[in-house]
């Protein structure tokens, strides 16, 4: 018996129905200007929506200005950012996806060098283009590494405020037109700095046992659920292992996924790494689908859905994936980058319905006729 095609399958989170299971990740284009989006982000993401993918994330949009990593970063802390980003929403939604936006603070891992520019602490090149360092703030004052600048450690006042700037830049994404909000908890910046103890030494309530670490990242859900309307989803984004010994594990990542769930997340994104390093940097071996494992884990132990991201370049793959009840959703990140048509060029492939049916009309009509012109046969 051939089982039900799950990757081009619907699903509904809350009350947003996709189209199919594919997402694009969010990928950080360092391109932005004092944190206001541009022509070159309309572009990039969307060909990923004319694509065929049935969510578009947005990169990593800094809920304050100390918080993005590098002076390319999206910004989404003023008013002024929602025009912009509305205009992108606009796109996503009329190519039949769903716009979607991962609001994020850097900590300590703010004030750094764009990647092409070295991925490393602002230098005197980097100042003389324009770019100098700004205070930066974590749990607790340990740089990312040798050489990168001495965090601030957050007063409890100051991690209200922070706290509030995640409120304030959800109603901003309501105002631009996304659909869906992912709170980024991974990757080393600030709520995995809270979660992980290599980063995390303090001995108040933000600190100190597994309790006490989760605190801040669930309290910032609570607070954002409670901001956020009720039918529409909210993601968080972890890093299910630090693979650095004595760091954060997959066992508290079930046990941070039970509490998420409890508080009204819909969809634990499981990444990895970065909690020391490059963002994704851990000592995880690599290959096609490399955090599956983890997403399958999180979703048994704490049965609640998952999205899975990592080299998932087949969709042969990815609708393995879904079968084994491994994820609900397959994210694509550098692939989709490769491929903006992926989603379109997997459906053709899977399902192999008329070739160009879910293509835009606009290329599709032209593609339809070269097919013909040139003597093949429609699937």
């Amino acid at each position: 018996m051939t089982l039900k095609n799950l990757l081009f399958s619907r699903k509904k989170i809350r009350d947003i129905t996709l189209k199919n299971r594919i997402v694009i990740s969010p990928m950080c284009n360092y391109s932005a200007k004092d944190g206001f989006i541009n022509d070159w982000h309309l572009v990039h993401l969307g060909k990923f929506a004319q694509g065929g993918a049935a969510i578009v994330f947005t990169e990593a949009a800094a809920v304050e200005s100390t918080g993005r990593i590098t002076h390319g970063d999206l910004g989404i802390w003023s008013d002024a950012h929602i025009p912009g980003l509305k205009k992108v929403t606009d796109f996503i939604k009329s190519q039949n996806s769903i716009p979607a936006i991962q609001l994020a603070h850097a900590g300590r891992k703010a004030s750094m060098q764009r990647p092409w520019h070295g991925n490393g602490p602002l230098d005197q090149t980097d100042k003389n283009r324009g770019e100098d360092n700004w205070g930066i703030n974590a749990p607790s004052p340990i740089a990312v590494a040798e050489g990168f600048l001495l965090p601030h450690e957050l007063t409890l006042e100051e991690i209200k405020r922070i706290q509030n700037s995640w409120v304030e830049a959800a109603k901003r994404s309501l105002s631009a037109g996304f659909e869906i909000i992912e709170l980024h908890g991974a990757h080393g910046y600030l709520g995995h700095e809270f979660l992980s103890p290599i980063s995390n030494k303090r001995t108040d309530r933000y600190g100190g046992s597994l309790d006490g670490r989760m605190r801040f990242l669930l309290e910032t859900v609570e607070i954002l659920r409670d901001n956020w309307p009720l039918e529409k989803p909210l993601f968080t984004r972890i890093s299910s292992v630090d693979g650095i010994d004595g760091g954060w594990d997959l066992d508290d990542s079930i046990a941070l996924a039970k509490e998420l769930k409890n508080r009204g997340v819909d969809i634990v994104d499981c990444s990895s790494g970065g909690i020391s390093g490059s963002a994704t940097a851990a000592k995880v071996k690599r290959g096609p689908g490399f955090q599956v494992p983890f997403s399958q884990k999180i979703k048994t132990e704490a049965d609640i859905a998952t999205m899975t991201v990592g080299l998932i370049i087949d969709p042969h793959h990815a609708e393995e994936i879904l079968q084994d009840n491994k994820a609900d959703l397959i994210a694509i990140g550098r692939e989709a980058l490769y491929n903006p048509n992926w989603a379109l060029h997997g459906e053709e492939e899977l399902i192999g319905e008329g070739e160009f049916e879910s293509w835009p009309h606009q290329y599709g009509w032209w593609l339809d006729k070269r097919n013909k012109s040139l003597g093949f046969n429609k699937k």
